[in-house]
């Protein structure tokens, strides 16, 4: 484990030598804008469809087993 932690500590060291006062601070390595499409309401599944796979159904919805902690 000390192997290790030398390994991290040495990289650290190096990355304190770098210069960077002139890179703007960021999140991510490549510019990203917008990267989320536009929430466009459209058509999707009616009820009888969704729940016409589940094992119970109750008042049109999935029936699932109560669960106390």
């Amino acid at each position: 484990m000390g192997a290790e932690l030398s390994g991290i500590l040495g990289h650290v060291d190096l990355i304190q030598e770098l210069d960077l006062d002139d890179v703007e601070p960021t999140t991510h390595v490549v510019s990203l804008e917008n990267v989320m499409r536009d929430d466009v309401p459209r058509p999707s599944l009616s009820v009888e469809e969704a729940l016409r796979e589940a094992p119970e159904v109750v008042e049109d919805r999935f029936a699932v087993v109560k669960f106390d902690s």
